[in-house]
């Protein structure tokens, strides 16, 4: 019997050029994505991707799937894996595909699923043909597009079209699209289109901003739209606002008598309305815990107010609202807010009015400024904003329309953390010490968690916080959380046996031994991307270090100071007597979006932070 494999010389790896190999983990040699809106209810998507995986870091760009629930219908899924040299090895239909809930382990309701392929390569490489059709009645969601999908991805040939309805009020929004993209745009009445060529794979490099920041988008979006079976139209974010209200959230604020009368009684006499939400915000939090609800409208539109009394939980959409109906019990005002959760900072785009956010927390009018509430969580503090809410653009959503705010934003010297402590080093070289660390702002966020960290996790993360202390051994740890004034404190006492080096009547130790940069940025010869730095801070270090007595200061660091449009940095040592100094420390590092051009010079101060922060000191023991 002979065996006749199809061969396809259009996808033999060996074809693709040099150019778009250089730096790729996968060339995506084509992706036609076809958008068809027939109706403010009808959307078709047809979508072909060839992609050849390089390497073993190119599997996850395989990308072959597809997701559906009640309104959205696949009615093609299909893939072809060809070797090297373009040959059929395997033909996949959608039995053969793994169906999968999209459940994230904390939904109780979820419609959501997933098709996607799951391939184990033999040899690389290889190349997958994918090809899908979908059928949906949402047209408030179309898809961005960009010509390359990520680090490490180069590009032959991308391809979006769009045909709509010309009623419907088709938009589109371009950003960093640049002359390398190799893209052509071409439009005319109900259609568009996108089409780029070659693109090279960009690399990643240290301190590399989200790929959303720099590369090529196109966003899309139809001022007439339909989301779970609700019409809608808006050409403003006051008009999509009011939409949003009137139709997600207006009458799903009524609360059972008993819980009125019971927020009533809670409040009391109390008068203040900061005072007031943040006794309901407490009220919230200790009867309340987050879930999430993926259900048709429901990943959308919250649950009823009652339902989450009743229940006790809810996603962050059920609890920013729950939230909302307590206060209104009592007279105080609030509004749901969409925001792009995450540590990134992500705003919702002020010019481009369409489908947006992926979280929901709650503002509360405070004369010309807003208090934000982060309803999800049982510990974060009234009115604090955490890393994945501040500093961003968000939608209020008010029953008159839709506003975009910032929230909160924390200066770098609002970042702060404070380190007062002191050290004995000891005539054999061993240590013994005792700090106190106080972080504010961000920083808070980054520690407070630690508290519920149980005694091994202790052990493990306070041994790689001081890595630059060998045979450390935690002697006491404890914390204080001030969530009035969100701040988190702790106190570590530690000992390590020869801290400090000895050789021929002399001890030689590193001054700095609780809050050492001893790493640098990586050297690039030829940096491409900008680069960020996503928060500024501000640490202060003051440490009171003994020395043994019998020992003389035969070589100590000199004090050192340096300011760039980087940061700040400032060390000073302090002789209090023979045996005693006081070391003292400043680094302030500030927020920033640069271009490549700078890294280098951003990468000498951290150096020199690096260097001075390792400096040591010299005893020589007394003759």
């Amino acid at each position: 019997m002979q065996v006749i494999f199809a061969q396809n010389s259009a996808y033999v790896a060996l074809l693709i050029s040099p150019d778009l190999k250089e730096n790729a983990n996968a060339v995506v040699r084509l992706s036609e994505v076809n958008y068809t809106i027939s109706s403010q209810r009808s959307l078709t998507i047809k979508h072909k991707r060839v992609v050849t995986i390089l390497n073993e870091q190119g599997l996850g760009n395989i990308d072959a799937r597809e997701y559906y629930d009640p309104n959205r219908k696949i009615k093609k899924i299909e893939a072809t894996i060809l070797d090297a040299l373009g040959k059929e090895i395997k033909s996949i239909k959608r039995r053969d595909f793994k169906d999968v809930s999209v459940g994230d382990g904390f939904s109780v309701f979820n419609e959501n699923r997933a098709v996607y392929l799951e391939y184990t390569p033999i040899q690389y490489p290889f190349t997958v043909i994918f090809e899908s059709e979908v059928e949906t009645s949402n047209t408030a969601f179309l898809q961005p597009w960009s010509p390359i999908d990520g680090y490490f991805v180069s590009t032959e040939k991308s391809v979006v079209t769009i045909a709509y309805k010309q009623d419907l009020g088709f938009k589109y929004k371009e950003i960093n699209f640049l002359p390398k993209h190799n893209s052509i745009k071409t439009e005319t009445p109900g259609n568009f289109s996108l089409v780029a060529t070659n693109v090279k794979a960009m690399k990643y490099e240290n301190s590399s901003p989200e790929f959303s920041k720099i590369a090529p988008i196109a966003y899309f979006k139809v001022e007439k739209f339909n989301l779970e079976g609700v019409d809608g139209e808006a050409k403003t974010w006051e008009e999509y606002g009011k939409w949003y209200y009137d139709n997600l959230i207006k009458g799903s604020e009524e609360l059972p008598l008993e819980t009125k009368n019971k927020i009533i009684q809670l409040v009391g006499n109390e008068k203040n309305t900061l005072q007031i939400a943040k006794l309901i915000y407490k009220y919230v939090q200790d009867k309340t815990r987050y879930v999430s609800i993926q259900v048709g409208i429901g990943g959308f539109k919250p649950m009823l107010a009652k339902d989450v009394d009743k229940l006790g939980y809810g996603d962050c959409k059920a609890l920013s609202n729950y939230t909302r109906a307590l206060l209104d019990v009592v007279g105080v005002k609030s509004y749901n807010t969409l925001v792009y959760g995450g540590n990134y900072r992500k705003n919702i785009q002020n010019d481009f009015v369409s489908q947006q956010g992926n979280h929901m927390i709650l503002s509360i009018p405070d004369g010309d400024n807003y208090i934000w509430l982060e309803c999800t969580s049982q510990t974060t503090p009234f009115a604090y904003q955490g890393n994945s809410t501040d500093d961003r653009d968000v939608l209020i959503i008010k029953p008159e329309g839709g506003q975009i705010i910032k929230t909160t934003s924390y200066l770098e010297k609002d970042n702060s953390q404070s380190s007062i402590g002191n050290y004995v080093i000891a005539a054999d070289g061993n240590l013994k010490a005792k700090i106190s660390i106080a972080s504010k702002g961000s920083q808070y966020d980054d520690s407070y968690s630690r508290e519920r960290f149980s005694a091994d996790q202790k052990d493990d993360f306070y041994k790689d916080y001081f890595d630059n202390i060998n045979a450390l051994k935690l002697e006491k740890i404890s914390f204080v959380n001030d969530r009035e004034n969100i701040q988190f404190t702790q106190n570590v006492e530690l000992s390590a046996t020869a801290y400090a080096t000895s050789s021929s009547n002399k001890l030689m130790f590193v001054l700095n031994a609780f809050n050492n940069n001893s790493s640098t940025p990586k050297r690039y010869r030829n940096r491409e991307n900008p680069f960020e730095v996503n928060r500024g801070y501000h640490d202060y270090d003051e440490i009171t270090v003994s020395l043994p007595s019998g020992f003389e200061i035969e070589a100590l660091p000199q004090d050192y100071e340096i300011k760039n449009k980087y940061g700040e940095y400032k060390t000073e040592i302090i002789k209090s007597n023979p045996t005693t100094l006081i070391y003292k420390r400043s680094l302030f590092i500030k927020n920033g979006f640069y271009e490549s051009k700078d890294y280098d010079e951003y990468r000498l101060f951290r150096e020199q932070v690096s260097k001075n922060d390792n400096a040591k000191i010299i005893l020589n023991k007394k003759q």
